[in-house]
């Protein structure tokens, strides 16, 4: 576990240390901040309810964003030989990668918290401000953060261009965003399977304070098998 905590620091300063992280998270907070308090005064309601609806969306593109070139950048330089060639296994460079991303995400998110401050300030006098689906919000936030950021990582392991891994990791997030917005066009037991699929379905249910396990198990096994896949392909780069 050490191993992997080193990896995940080197990557999580590697980040800080260029613009990445700056860009990355300046672009969220300012389209996401943009988006919601422009709806928020005329909904005329103190609730964190919109934010939760813009920031998912925003994941699908941002997401592959932070981890276009963990490996592909490696892989293209020749840096990831070098780093594989160190008494490593595939699965710690694989997971402290993960963790580097994932830190970022939360570094982002924690940038989100005057959002629920300001609006929790805006409660009107008397009544009292509901944090549960807030906790709940960026719980599930996290949770789907996790599983874009894993099948990110498994696309950028899949070529040597930042580019190109951008982009298969954006559809990969785009089609399990999405999928059950054709429910409704398939038969019922299509539709069903391709609800349970999708990560906004799941994600709906946690932002409206509820945790439900099953919830949590499919971001948990989702995340699983896109490391699992990033691992398998990094073995096959190995050899």
């Amino acid at each position: 576990m050490d191993t992997t905590l080193a990896v995940a620091r080197r990557e999580f300063r590697s980040f800080f240390n260029s613009p990445v992280a700056y860009i990355v998270i300046g672009v969220f907070l300012v389209v996401a901040g943009w988006l919601y308090f422009s709806t928020l005064f005329v909904a005329g309601q103190a609730s964190l309810r919109g934010f939760f609806g813009i920031a998912p969306v925003l994941f699908v593109v941002f997401a592959p964003a932070v981890t276009m070139r963990l490996l592909a950048e490696e892989r293209k330089s020749g840096t990831l030989e070098l780093l594989l060639s160190m008494p490593l296994r595939d699965w710690e460079v694989v997971l402290g990668k993960f963790l580097a991303a994932l830190g970022m995400v939360g570094v982002g998110l924690l940038w989100t918290l005057p959002y629920s401050l300001t609006v929790a300030s805006l409660t009107a006098q008397g009544a009292r401000f509901d944090w549960g689906p807030v906790v709940m919000g960026y719980l599930g936030l996290l949770l789907m953060a996790s599983s874009f950021l894993a099948l990110g990582l498994w696309a950028s392991a899949l070529s040597r261009n930042q580019i190109v891994g951008f982009i298969i990791g954006l559809l990969l997030c785009f089609a399990f965003y999405f999928v059950d917005k054709f429910a409704l066009l398939l038969p019922e037991s299509v539709g069903e399977l391709l609800q349970y699929l999708s990560v906004d379905y799941h994600f709906a249910n946690i932002a409206r304070g509820v945790l439900d396990t099953r919830d949590v198990l499919f971001y948990l096994s989702l995340t699983a098998v896109g490391l699992a896949l990033t691992t398998r392909t990094l073995g096959n780069v190995r050899q």
